[in-house]
């Protein structure tokens, strides 16, 4: 979602306040940010600086403060719709989706006929898993605008979560349209589903590495449409790991000469090419463990023969703009750490991991997966671990698509693929769903895997004594 930067206000200080819009619509937050303080000092009861300071604030992730500044505009200026709009998406940032909902309402009855205040409300609706409401305000919405894009791929979300597969793929081809993830061109025509008849077919990644490893069981079904080969494109991360795979005749890697095709299709495409059913989901694809890879990781485990050995994961990709939702604080693992019996080694590799080598936490918990070379390491880690325990991430369909004991440990408003209830999941059979029981829940999954996981390893002496 974007927020609107509003109007620069009166002409006294007209100035300054031009320079900081500007500052602002250019992504100059720091100078946009010092700009809106200046103001703010000498006009306090600006409302239209107060909410773009909000907005500035929200950009940069700092939800708190957003949620504060866009308070102090609706305070001086009560009723305006941009502001309310702006406070709404403030609310939302922060978890407060009850609050947030009441003002993307309001905004939608102060601007009859706006489409995108109708997209607000469905997402509000489909974040607090209020599906069949989400889909009538998108309906409502795309009566009004049919090719509002993000009021399709919102329907989309709702419709999947639900089980329409054949809705809900449909809808989500409206995701090129948003402007967020830019449609490869490989200069080719795009496959729709029609028969192959022998040609070649290049199958294309998008979004997230877990997003391909979920797609790859569909690879087979290729053939069976009638492809003379099948050609996988890969980042390079996943290349060790998915050569070989069922279904695939080579795989190439992202960045690389383009092979000789016929065709191409986008990878989340395929269950609607395919014609997905709920009760059509293929299993996972089977994945390569090179050698080397299952070594280092027998290896790193050795000295720990004995113990219940459980992978732990707190992050997922930072460019993700909801991962600060899906992740929690890596401390949460000190109550695992106490467990007796049990060693935990940390599956993470990104950004955040030397502010893991640098805490405390990494006396307890070994670094693993900071020394993997790609995801193939990580598989061979994955497979000789007892149990892996993470927040929804690429390594859940890592653990998954390798048949591994997994505990997924689930924000409130889950991904699409897990429904909004049930401990199971038919696209991953080894995976078990750990829930939060309302939005925000953390300690009360924690509870739940601690608990479960004591259980787990007195099980596990009791059975070795």
């Amino acid at each position: 979602m974007t927020t609107d930067l509003l109007p620069p206000g009166p002409k006294s200080l007209a100035g300054l306040r031009e320079q900081a819009v500007a500052d602002h619509r250019a992504g100059r937050l720091d100078s946009a940010l010092a700009g809106y303080r200046a103001i703010l000092a000498r006009a306090p009861g600006d409302a239209s600086m107060w909410s773009n300071l909000g907005a500035l604030h929200r950009a940069r992730r700092e939800f708190t403060a957003a949620l504060a500044c866009q308070r102090r505009a609706l305070e001086l200026e009560p009723g305006r719709a941009d502001i309310v709009n702006n406070l709404g998406n403030a609310l939302y940032d922060e978890g407060l989706h009850e609050e947030a909902l009441e003002c993307r309402r309001t905004v939608a009855r102060l601007s009859p006929g706006d489409a995108s205040a109708l997209q607000h409300v469905a997402t509000s609706l489909r974040t607090m898993n209020r599906f069949t409401e989400a889909i009538a305000v998108c309906d409502e919405g795309l009566a009004l605008a049919p090719g509002h894009a993000e009021l399709r791929l919102q329907r989309a979300m709702a419709r999947l979560a639900q089980g329409d597969y054949a809705g809900g793929f449909a809808d989500f081809e409206a995701r090129w349209d948003t402007g967020e993830i830019t449609k490869s061109d490989p200069g080719l025509p795009e496959w729709r589903g029609e028969p192959l008849d022998g040609r070649t077919l290049l199958v294309f990644p998008e979004q997230g590495f877990g997003d391909t490893m979920l797609m790859a069981r569909f690879l087979p079904q290729l053939k069976a449409c009638g492809a003379g080969r099948v050609i996988l494109v890969v980042k390079p991360p996943l290349q060790r790991l998915l050569e070989g795979i069922p279904g695939c005749d080579a795989v190439a890697v992202v960045g690389s000469r383009r092979p000789e095709a016929d065709l191409w299709v986008p990878m989340m495409s395929l269950p609607l090419c395919l014609g997905l059913t709920p009760g059509t989901v293929p299993p996972p694809a089977r994945l390569t463990v090179p050698d080397d890879a299952g070594a280092r990781a027998r290896a790193l485990l050795a000295p720990h023969r004995g113990r219940l050995t459980v992978g732990v994961l707190w992050s997922g990709s930072l460019t993700y703009r909801a991962n600060h939702k899906r992740s929690f604080a890596q401390e949460r693992f000190y109550r695992l750490a106490g467990v007796p019996g049990v060693s935990l080694f940390s599956l993470y590799k990104g950004p955040l991991l030397e502010e893991f080598r640098g805490s405390p936490l990494a006396s307890l918990v070994i670094d693993a997966g900071g020394h993997d070379r790609d995801f193939a390491d990580t598989a061979g880690l994955i497979r000789a671990l007892d149990l892996v325990v993470s927040m929804d991430s690429a390594v859940v369909h890592l653990a998954g698509s390798l048949g591994r004991p997994v505990w997924n440990l689930l924000h409130h408003s889950a991904y699409w693929l897990y429904g909004p209830e049930g401990a199971t999941t038919p696209w991953y059979p080894s995976m078990r769903l750990i829930r939060q029981p309302v939005l925000d829940d953390w300690d009360s999954v924690f509870d739940t895997v601690v608990a479960d996981l004591a259980a787990l390893a007195a099980a596990r002496g009791a059975a070795r004594a």
